[in-house]
């Protein structure tokens, strides 16, 4: 018997959702920074593990953006992405890092889900962090409120109980399809993903506003027997920050395409020629367009 669903990964910004989804795949497909905000588009991860009978299971997760207040319409869409997903999905995987009084905004979530009648598992990540003291205070704070069908404690940065949490999700998976290949761990083109990777570089050598005021756009991307060409502009919003990015004598700008392209060279295989423009777009953030051009908004 095949068994398979979709699973919804919500909660606040930086609360390790990402690193939950690279763990259970066992490879990166959406990128983590120490920074709040970092996944804009919902990533869809598929794992596919087949038994010794002949049955198995596919779960398709789906990671979304943090839960936020929204400052300009990148937010709104961002936190409406991840609502919507919630709706959609066989169960519910409700991630926080601390007690509800620590994150208001684990409240704000809570009250969207609560009377959802998709089984919601609560995942309190991080507990490498935490003193086992401060864990059960956690864990007896939301068992309480009688809303979840399980809480687990993991640690997704160290492998910490994902196991366990994948049988309690599979459990709660009906008989079905197999909605993707085997052999598939994202359906996100690679295109996508190596432009995640060079926002990912951004956000890593940038401090302060600078990084969440850029966007990535993909200009040409060509296959070659040895060598992927290709050709990427990092936009931002104002004249000072491009100025930021690029650093003193291009030093900043060549390490994040330095960086950028060893990753890249590893997810694809090959050779990786990469060139990175960078270029002003003002107030994007608050533009239709463009959120709609950077693929932010249908």
């Amino acid at each position: 018997m095949m068994k398979s669903g979709f699973i919804g990964i919500i909660g606040r910004p930086n609360v390790g959702k990402s690193t939950l989804l690279n763990s259970i795949l066992g490879e990166k497909i959406a990128i983590t920074t120490d920074k709040p905000q970092t996944t804009r588009n919902s990533i869809r991860g598929i794992y596919t593990r087949f038994d010794e009978d002949g049955g198995g299971t596919q779960m398709v997760f789906i990671d979304t953006p943090g839960i936020h207040k929204a400052r300009n319409k990148l937010g709104a869409a961002m936190t409406d992405m991840a609502i919507n997903t919630f709706k959609e999905t066989d169960v519910v995987l409700f991630l926080v890092d601390g007690s509800i009084k620590k994150g208001p905004g684990d409240k704000y979530i809570l009250d969207m889900i609560k009377d959802l009648d998709t089984p919601k598992i609560l995942v309190i990540n991080k507990i490498d962090t935490m003193t086992p003291e401060e864990y059960k205070e956690i864990f007896d704070e939301y068992e309480e409120m009688n809303v979840f069908d399980g809480i687990f404690g993991t640690s997704a940065l160290e492998g910490i109980n994902v196991g366990d949490l994948l049988d309690k999700i599979e459990s709660y998976l009906e008989e079905g399809p197999m909605f993707f290949p085997e052999d598939m761990v994202t359906d996100h083109p690679e295109r996508f993903i190596v432009s995640e990777i060079i926002r990912e570089k951004v956000l890593n050598y940038l401090q302060d506003e600078v990084p969440h005021g850029v966007a990535i756009e993909i200009e040409s991307y060509k296959e070659e027997p040895n060598i992927t060409r290709i050709g990427a502009v990092i936009y931002c919003e104002r004249k000072s920050h491009k100025g930021i990015i690029i650093g003193k004598q291009g030093k900043k700008l060549k390490g994040i395409g330095k960086s950028a392209r060893l990753e890249i060279e590893a997810l694809l295989g090959t050779k990786v020629f990469l060139e990175l423009w960078v270029k002003i777009k003002e107030n994007w953030r608050d533009s239709d367009f463009a959120l709609s051009n950077f693929g932010y908004k249908e």
